[in-house]
C-alpha cells in the first residue's frame, strides 16, 4: 500500500504530465474531473506544481504547464 505521500507525489506528476501533454491553459474544474479529486485538492497539488516554478496561472482559475525541460522518473 502506498503512503499518503507516495500517492500525492504521484498525483503531481500526473497532473504536470497531462498539463504539458494538452499544451493548452486548463481549468481547475478540467483537473477535478480528470483525476476524480477534490477541487482543494487539486489546487493544494497545483501550488506545489507552481512553487516548483512548473505551472503559472495566467487568470484566476486557469493554469498552464511551463515549457521546461523536466527529468520524470
Amino acid at each position: 500500500m502506498q503512503s499518503s505521500t507516495d500517492r500525492m507525489l504521484t498525483r503531481i506528476k500526473s497532473i504536470y504530465l497531462f498539463m504539458s501533454k494538452e499544451g493548452r491553459t486548463v481549468t481547475t474544474q478540467e483537473l477535478v474531473d480528470e483525476f476524480g479529486t477534490t477541487q482543494r485538492t487539486i489546487q493544494r497539488d497545483l501550488n506545489v506544481l507552481e512553487y516548483n516554478n512548473l505551472v503559472h496561472s495566467p487568470s484566476r482559475g486557469k493554469w498552464i504547464a511551463k515549457r521546461k525541460k523536466t527529468q520524470v522518473s
